[in-house]
């Protein structure tokens, strides 16, 4: 099986910064597209920001500028830098990963548990 854990949520000011973590382990062949999602409070969840195993990325509208995301493929790590924090980035922020398990293998998506991030004085 495979698990994502997140971690690197917390508490922060406005204007602050916070990077996030997700590690990917288990039964990984091939991670193809590794992504962020946040689900405010009464919110639907969604998309923040997705980066290809060859480093091409893209982000919401709210968050460019701000945030940046990158990933290690040799650890299975994906992280997001958070700058310019604001009160709208509060949210639960959940890594989500697309891989193959195995060579030519089909491509399966798994979540992890999120991580609470709140923005506030």
């Amino acid at each position: 099986q495979v698990q994502l854990v997140e971690s690197g949520g917390g508490l922060v000011q406005p204007g602050g910064s916070l990077s996030l973590s997700c590690a990917a382990s288990g039964s990984i062949f091939n991670i193809y597209t590794m992504a962020w999602y946040r689900q405010a409070l009464g919110k639907q969840r969604e998309l923040v920001a997705s980066i290809t195993s060859f480093g091409s990325t893209t982000y919401a509208d709210s968050v460019k500028g701000r945030f940046t995301a990158s990933r290690d493929n040799a650890k299975n790590m994906l992280y997001l830098q958070m700058s310019s924090l604001k009160s709208e980035d509060t949210a639960v922020y959940f890594c989500n990963v697309k891989l193959s398990r195995r060579a030519f293998g089909p491509q399966y998506d798994y979540w992890g548990q999120g991580t609470q991030v709140t923005v506030s004085s």
